[in-house]
């Protein structure tokens, strides 16, 4: 067990309960509950419509589908994410064409190399929010406006954080959130898509189960005697129990992302003095979910990145390092390009732990290990 892990889940008898009350309604699978999980969770972000689903990964999946996105089309798409944003594109035969990010200061996408990767063939832009830090949204949606381009929003990293007064997720065409573990928002597993579109909100309730023209809750309770299957569909449903466990989430989310906040600020605090590393997003202004904390060691100390973590493994320190980057694995060779960016950030990064109960004297810890260890 380690002193300080990555993560912990913000979970209490409220889950529990709520997931007892749900068992004992006899409705489990996708109904009432998942139907008040999607209207809580659009009523948060100022969305017209809220998808639950069965991970973030399908919701991208249908994000593709119902944009069109399809054989031959090419997506532009950063490589310094979690493998899930890329495969969808995959999932449809498209191409994904990878873009470097900004740097070290800003581990998000860079517009002006989404620019430079457009061609003929490209149909849509993939962004993900890194750490629930904003993408150059405005910059962003220009370009796919000059170009005629769709935009997904991946926002599992940022539930509720802003841009320009709008939640991540509602600013592109669609918007998906995962529910993972280790998200801000935990149902162990589960996802959410967003769109203001209703053409897009319907088509994608189509295809989330099986193509069905209704759900076997709304035949039960008499809306209706039968269905037709009207396109081929997925079955991509949440249950209610996890839309049980997902209101409760939703009720502690505001709170849980100001303690976050408070264990940045903690954090910058306590670095601002270390030689050697750098805090990317140092200072941001605007609300974000701080679903990670990340730093990067300098170039000059790269080669001891993975002794740097060992060091803090011994202390009883959990690491991790978001992430290695998509376009160097084995299956995406084929796609890769040269990102210098992006590598080098990926080589010298470790992601710190962060959860809304962490102290200042836990923060304090990390620091005064990580100081060690950057300089022994």
């Amino acid at each position: 067990m380690y002193r300080l892990p990555l993560f912990d889940l913000n979970f209490g008898p409220e889950e529990e309960l709520a997931v007892v009350e749900t068992l004992r309604s006899k409705w489990i699978s996708t109904g009432p509950k998942t139907a008040e999980f999607e209207s809580s969770f659009a009523g948060l972000l100022s969305s017209k419509h809220a998808l639950a689903v069965s991970n973030c990964t399908v919701s991208l999946h249908l994000a593709m589908k119902i944009l069109g996105i399809g054989p031959g089309d090419e997506v532009i798409c950063p490589s310094l994410t979690f493998v899930a944003t890329v495969n969808a594109i995959r999932y449809v035969d498209a191409i994904p064409v990878f873009a470097d990010i900004y740097s070290n200061d800003d581990l998000n996408i860079n517009p002006s190399d989404i620019e430079r990767k457009i061609t003929p063939k490209t149909k849509a832009i993939v962004v993900m929010h890194y750490a629930g830090f904003p993408c150059a949204m405005d910059e962003i949606m220009r370009i796919a406006a000059r170009h005629n381009l769709r935009v997904v929003e991946d926002a599992c990293h940022g539930p509720l954080s802003e841009y320009g007064g709008k939640k991540l997720g509602t600013i592109g065409d669609v918007g998906c959130f995962s529910f993972f573990s280790n998200k801000n928002i935990s149902t162990g597993e589960g996802g959410m898509l967003v769109t203001n579109d209703t053409g897009l909100y319907e088509h994608a309730k189509l295809l989330r189960s099986h193509g069905m023209t209704t759900l076997s809750y709304e035949r039960s309770k008499g809306h209706s005697t039968g269905y037709d299957v009207v396109e081929s569909g997925y079955n991509y449903r949440m249950d209610d129990i996890r839309a049980s466990i997902g209101i409760v989430q939703l009720r502690k989310l505001e709170m849980d992302l100001r303690k976050r906040a408070s264990v940045r600020q903690c954090y910058e605090e306590g670095f601002s003095s270390i030689s050697g590393m750098t805090v990317p997003f140092a200072g941001h202004e605007g609300f974000a979910s701080n679903y990670i904390f990340a730093v990067l060691v300098d170039n000059d100390r790269a080669a001891s990145r993975d002794m740097i973590r060992a060091r803090l493994h011994e202390a009883g320190i959990q690491t991790s390092m978001h992430y290695p980057p998509v376009h160097l694995f084995s299956t995406y060779r084929m796609c890769s390009v040269p990102l210098p960016v992006t590598e080098s950030a990926a080589s010298r990064l470790i992601t710190l732990p962060m959860f809304s109960g962490m102290t200042n004297e836990d923060v304090a810890y990390i620091v005064e290990k990580m100081r060690d260890a950057l300089h022994e």
